[in-house]
């Protein structure tokens, strides 16, 4: 895959890894690292927004000549940030505030080359059925939610806490592919229509 990539994936995410190879992109995953805490009072698109433009930047400054795709995750209740859990007792009380109702998730992603760079922001919300504190404790110690932002993998184990959705279903997983789809097509990188006969 890394000798015949068409652009650079800055995440060292394996769930945005394989949105990608579903849809065919041929690509180098490079990670970036950078500070993700909120500004004051930062809406979560603005904050989502922000920064998968940063990680795409980060990552075309090393590797100048591809374009760089980014995205970011945040998962919201009632307008409040939930960020990825740093014990079984704050995951608890994460699944517990989602329990038996809706909350958003927030998704951007962004490609950038050189001076160039475009943005694209996915919402969807999603509904959990009433959950039990004990189901959310041996959820934790399957080790799924600790690096999940809302405690959660709608992918994973944690599918059986979801009753409904309304929006993307890739963008809860990490990366809204409809969206990701017009980034690729914004800077003519090809994907699995280009090899079909015509």
């Amino acid at each position: 895959m890394a000798d015949s990539a068409h652009f650079i994936l800055a995440s060292a995410s394996p769930r945005r890894r394989d949105l990608l190879a579903q849809i065919g992109a041929r690509f180098r995953v490079a990670a970036v690292d950078l500070d993700e805490t909120p500004l004051p009072g930062e809406a979560p698109e603005d904050y989502v927004g922000r920064l998968a433009r940063a990680k795409a930047a980060a990552g075309s400054a090393l590797f100048p000549g591809l374009p760089v795709l980014a995205a970011d995750t945040t998962v919201t209740v009632d307008g409040r940030p939930m960020g990825k859990p740093a014990d079984e007792e704050e995951a608890v009380a994460m699944l517990m505030a989602l329990s038996g109702r809706a909350h958003s998730v927030h998704t951007a992603v962004a490609m950038v080359q050189g001076e160039r760079g475009a943005l694209r922001h996915s919402h969807t919300r999603v509904r959990f059925r009433p959950l039990d504190p004990r189901e959310c404790r041996a959820y934790w110690r399957t080790g799924e939610p600790a690096d999940k932002a809302g405690g959660y993998a709608i992918q994973g184990l944690g599918a059986v806490f979801v009753e409904a959705i309304e929006g993307s279903y890739s963008g809860v997983v990490g990366l809204p592919l409809a969206e990701t789809w017009e980034l690729l097509q914004l800077f003519a990188i090809p994907c699995w229509y280009m090899d079909a006969p015509r």
